[in-house]
């Protein structure tokens, strides 16, 4: 392990499950802030590429897409992170759960109008709309993971899984190169800039939109650090809002809950987003429209919880941070993301020029 990175002092000054809230903080901080001046939305690129065009949006997205995997598959390269230690690898993937839940899943942010992660930016940003939906989806993700859900998510979960009790890895699947990551990373990255530049998007855009992708890897790379020197096992993870927006929510209600990284990550993006809003006047309250818009809202938030426990991550859960170390299921997922959402746009919102 780097020197620069041994945290034995740090966790021997703060404890271990303190330091990784505080670790969860500063990557939640970091998204929280790039998100938010970045407006990064998996929801918007689903859309313009359903709709015949590689868009602003989807360059936003791809930049964000490939700035993980370049930061995460240099640290591997390097020895600062062994992608083989996450926990989304350490337990075996569902095939069967990356289709349906990403069918949901995409279905759900399109009639939310957002995945998850951006409901947590809108939300801290002053709009209610993503407030209540994104308290919806974190009652439906933890019913899902340990209540009525959970046995149809087993259920579905089960039909179809990875072999030998882990998650397969996309590039030893296919026989690359440990390299190969890293090339996709860097070819998607000059697909972003090239699309950014053909639609004008400016540098300060696009650093933000970088920041999004480096918070994962700040995630991945200090809680793999916290773990080779803590006594306790420390969970290996990065930037997802399914399973630490349900664990946020019962962090809050139940009295003296246990601190964690994923605790920490859902605090620090509702601070750092509405700082970055207030800062560039871009707070503002919002509410719904009416009872249809909140039945549509309410729909989406249900159908992303259950979605995103079922897929084993949410739209910056799977398909970036499950991405980049090359998850074979988070690809699947990110893959049906695309189908549903483009199905579901299709059959709701889509209105063909005349």
């Amino acid at each position: 392990m780097n020197d620069l990175l041994d945290l034995t002092q740090l966790a021997e000054r703060l404890g271990e499950p303190q330091l990784a809230a505080l670790i969860g903080v500063l990557t939640g901080a970091i998204f929280g802030v790039a998100a938010q001046r970045s407006a990064v939305c998996l929801r918007s690129a689903t859309i313009e590429f359903a709709r015949g065009s590689l868009g602003p949006r989807m360059a936003i997205w791809l930049l964000c897409f490939s700035t993980a995997l370049v930061w995460v598959q240099a640290a591997r390269l390097s020895g600062l992170f062994d992608p083989q230690a996450a926990r989304m690898m350490s337990v075996t993937g569902s095939w069967s759960g990356a289709i349906v839940g990403g069918l949901m899943f995409g279905a759900g942010m399109v009639l939310a109008r957002g995945c998850s992660g951006r409901l947590v930016i809108l939300a801290s940003s002053g709009n209610l709309r993503s407030v209540m939906t994104g308290l919806i989806f974190a009652v439906v993700a933890q019913m899902s993971l340990q209540g009525w859900l959970a046995p149809a998510r087993q259920y579905l979960a089960a039909l179809w899984v990875t072999p030998n009790g882990r998650n397969i890895e996309l590039a030893s699947l296919l026989g690359l190169p440990e390299e190969s990551g890293l090339v996709v990373g860097l070819l998607t990255a000059a697909l972003a800039l090239y699309l950014s530049f053909r639609h004008g998007i400016g540098p300060r855009k696009l650093v933000f939109a970088a920041g999004v992708g480096f918070s994962v890897a700040v995630g991945w790379v200090l809680t793999y650090a916290l773990a080779q020197i803590a006594f306790e096992p420390v969970s290996v993870n990065s930037v997802t809002f399914s399973g630490p927006s349900a664990e946020a929510l019962m962090f809050f209600l139940v009295p003296a809950g246990p601190l964690s990284f994923e605790v920490g990550l859902v605090i620090g993006a509702c601070l750092g987003a509405p700082a970055a809003a207030l800062l560039n006047g871009e707070f503002a309250w919002q509410g719904f429209e009416g009872a249809a818009s909140m039945r549509r809202y309410m729909l989406g938030g249900a159908l992303m919880g259950m979605g995103a426990m079922l897929a084993g991550g949410c739209a910056i859960g799977a398909g970036v941070t499950g991405s980049s170390i090359l998850s074979g299921t988070a690809w699947l997922t990110l893959f049906f993301f695309f189908v549903g959402a483009g199905i579901t746009d299709r059959l709701i919102d889509y209105r063909p020029q005349s």
